[in-house]
């Protein structure tokens, strides 16, 4: 079972007199910093001079840039994208870090595949909120939180996981519930539901769209029955909410009878294989490579695959039934 940590188990006071240094202002570090601030946690932002830098100062916060942060910061965030944290950290961080201090991360990728290694004597730990840097600060704001991860790699002090107990509940994520697992979990699972898991709804979709279209329905009809309508959200929605079959009670019993004695004619095997497949590579390193090299390489199959995607005929009806509804007031 896994061990939950909620407001009860999380002190603030592990911060102490400590200043913690967010470095980078996205979504998830404006939403962090200014949840932090508003707990009363004394803070500065570290960033480039770009528009994130701009958006910092307007929000009243200290900012410096990266490697300043990084030297007068007693906890560091880490809270840019991956693929430039190992040269953030490189650069700016590593020739700042003193004995005693602490490296939080919002996702484990880069200490999971050891691009990125701290000296022994630093406190690595990880606090992974379960959802979008607006929706982080959002609940916060309205009394609440979201879900996290927390994750110590590696407790020089101590101290370690007291302190990212104390930055997830300076963000309220103990509000919700704070599960404790490694960054080895964290990370396999995130990719695995980016990669074993979304692409067969993504290509459910696509291929649902087709096959209407394709058999004589208007394409605005198919992507409003689809998702367009927002029904399909609120379905995802109410399995959160309600549980995953019992939000079967909203629909009618032909509904439920029909999805209920279908889902049976779905043969498994291929999408387990698939799944498979995305969890190999994960586990192995194979997709971290392959990441890397695209990385190096300038993005050319990042870049072809979203052509491809944003040519697709989908985009067009998007287009035309967003004027519809915006048209009727339902959608902005």
């Amino acid at each position: 079972m896994a061990i939950i940590y909620h407001d009860s188990d999380a002190d603030l006071g592990a911060l102490g007199e400590q200043t913690v240094a967010v470095l980078g202002y996205g979504n998830q570090g404006r939403a962090q910093a200014l949840n932090l601030r508003d707990s009363g946690v004394r803070l500065i932002v570290g960033s480039i001079r770009d528009e994130s830098w701009e958006q910092a100062r307007r929000d009243g916060m200290e900012t410096v840039p990266l490697a300043e942060a990084a030297a007068r910061g007693d906890i560091l965030l880490l809270l840019l994208p991956d693929e430039i944290q190992r040269q953030v950290y490189e650069r700016d961080i590593a020739p700042n870090l003193r004995a005693g201090r602490a490296l939080g991360f919002g996702h484990g990728y880069n200490i999971r595949y050891q691009l990125i290694r701290p000296p022994a004597d630093i406190d690595v730990s990880m606090v992974a909120p379960r959802m979008i840097g607006v929706n982080v600060r959002k609940a916060f704001v309205a009394g609440g939180g979201v879900p996290a991860y927390v994750a110590v790699a590696q407790d020089a002090t101590g101290r370690a996981l007291a302190r990212a107990l104390a930055i997830a509940k300076g963000i309220g994520a103990t509000r919700a519930g704070v599960i404790e697992c490694t960054f080895e979990l964290e990370t396999d699972l995130d990719l695995w539901t980016e990669q074993g898991f979304w692409p067969l709804v993504m290509k459910l979709f696509v291929q649902g769209y087709e096959f209407l279209v394709e058999n004589g329905f208007p394409p605005e009809m198919a992507a409003l029955e689809l998702y367009g309508s927002g029904e399909a959200a609120e379905i995802f929605h109410q399995m959160a909410r309600a549980g995953f079959f019992r939000q079967m009670s909203f629909h009618s019993h032909t509904s439920q009878y029909g999805t209920l004695t279908r889902q049976q004619r779905v043969d498994a095997a291929p999408l387990r294989a698939f799944m498979a497949r995305a969890w190999e590579e994960i586990r192995d390193g194979r997709f971290a490579r392959e990441w890397a090299a695209e990385q190096r390489n300038g993005y050319p199959v990042f870049e072809e695959l979203k052509k491809k995607a944003f040519a697709h005929p989908l985009n067009e009806t998007e287009e035309k039934l967003r004027a519809m509804l915006q048209a009727a007031g339902i959608s902005s």
